[in-house]
C-alpha cells in the first residue's frame, strides 16, 4: 500500500515541476502592467475633489485605486523574479529593491 503512495508521489512530483516562463512573456506581461498602472494614476490625476461630494462619483476613483495597486503590486513581484533569477541573491533585497522602483516610478508619473 505504502508503495502505490510512493508511486503516486513520484508521478506528481514528476507532473508538477514548476515551469519558467519566457522572457518574451515576462517583458509583455510587464509592459501590460505598467500600462494598467499608468492608466489609474492618470484616472486619480484627473480626479476632482469637488465631484467626490456625491457618492455616485466614487465608483471610478475607487476601481483606479484597486485596480492600479493590485497592478503595481503585481509589477513589483514581476520585478523582483526577474531581478532574483538573474542574481540569485536574496529575494528580500530584491523585493525591497522592487518596491523602491515602483513608488519612484509612481511619484515621477504623478509629478510629472
Amino acid at each position: 500500500m505504502s508503495a502505490d503512495f510512493a508511486d503516486v508521489e513520484a508521478l506528481l512530483r514528476s507532473a508538477l515541476v514548476p515551469v519558467e516562463p519566457s522572457e518574451r512573456m515576462t517583458d509583455r506581461l510587464e509592459r501590460n502592467l505598467s500600462d494598467i498602472t499608468d492608466m489609474a494614476v492618470e484616472e486619480l490625476a484627473d480626479w476632482e475633489l469637488s465631484a467626490m461630494r456625491d457618492p455616485r462619483n466614487w465608483g471610478r476613483p475607487a476601481a483606479a485605486v484597486v485596480v492600479g495597486g493590485a497592478a503595481a503590486g503585481a509589477l513589483v513581484l514581476v520585478r523582483v523574479r526577474q531581478q532574483a533569477r538573474r542574481r540569485q541573491g536574496d529575494s528580500l533585497d530584491a523585493l525591497e529593491r522592487g518596491i523602491r522602483q515602483i513608488a519612484s516610478d509612481i511619484h515621477r508619473r504623478i509629478d510629472g
